[in-house]
């Protein structure tokens, strides 16, 4: 990164900490840094330190001079701003060189990062012990991250006895969310869930509807199958009892002939 007096005043401190009372051992000294550049032109970031995984001292934009969080920060502090030239090569990344970084990399990712993808939502039901019962409100596969779900009650948002699960990422970059609430089976139809996100024309708005009945061609088949069954097991034992009993007949035909008396001549 191109502010040089940053870097020196980044190693002049971390050598001041360690003469200044340091504890003996291994310690951290990390940095932080950020800018940001709104629709209006507006320049903003951040440039900050901390120091065994504590804040220690950061650039205040507004005035160009460091906030130290402790007294061995306030070693540093009086040290940098005794240099102006370590605020004002820091002031001039923040809004130059990083906000030059951040204009390429939206550049060179504007097809992922400014893609806009709508959500999926549908609202399930879970039946309590109590007799109330649980709405769930499902939004799969949006981006960006910023969504509105809200559970309205007769058109009004109905935050009390809402539940929000957080906006989480999936494999595949986009996010899901989910919210839930307890209502009584006499006024879900009441009740909906407004999904607004900015890959939607307009907001969506659902209620729990109740499954329709789905044909199960698998168990009709199992069905089947087990009848059809019953019946070539039914058929084989009645074929094998009719051959059995031609079988028994002629063996007994046979005897009889046997034990015939002789007919005199």
């Amino acid at each position: 990164m191109g502010f040089p007096g940053a870097r020196l005043g980044f190693l002049a401190a971390a050598v001041v900490l360690l003469l200044r009372g340091g504890r003996a051992g291994i310690h951290s000294w990390q940095r932080m840094i950020g800018c940001q550049l709104s629709k209006d032109g507006h320049k903003q970031g951040y440039f900050q330190y901390g120091y065994d995984g504590e804040d220690f001292i950061s650039l205040d934009q507004k005035t160009l001079t460091w906030t130290a969080v402790d007294v061995r920060a306030q070693v540093t502090k009086r040290r940098w701003e005794a240099e102006p030239f370590i605020t004002q090569n820091t002031n001039n990344f923040l809004e130059k060189e990083c906000i030059q970084l951040l204009q390429k990399c939206v550049l060179y990712g504007k097809e992922s990062l400014l893609r806009k993808e709508p959500p999926l939502a549908k609202v399930s039901r879970r039946i309590q012990y109590s007799g109330m019962e649980t709405l769930i409100c499902g939004v799969y596969g949006f981006y960006p991250k910023e969504v509105d779900a809200t559970w309205r009650k007769d058109g009004e948002v109905w935050e009390q006895d809402t539940f929000r699960g957080g906006v989480l990422p999936n494999s595949d970059g986009t996010y899901h969310a989910w919210l839930s609430i307890e209502v009584d089976p006499k006024e879900r139809d009441r009740y909906r869930c407004y999904v607004d996100h900015a890959g939607l024309p307009e907001p969506l708005i659902l209620a729990w509807v109740e499954p329709a009945f789905v044909i199960n061609f698998g168990l009709i088949a199992g069905i089947i199958g087990v009848v059809v069954a019953a019946v070539l097991i039914a058929a084989g034992v009645t074929v094998y009892i009719k051959k059995r009993g031609r079988n028994v007949y002629r063996a007994a035909s046979a005897t009889s002939q046997d034990f015939e008396s002789p007919q005199m001549s």
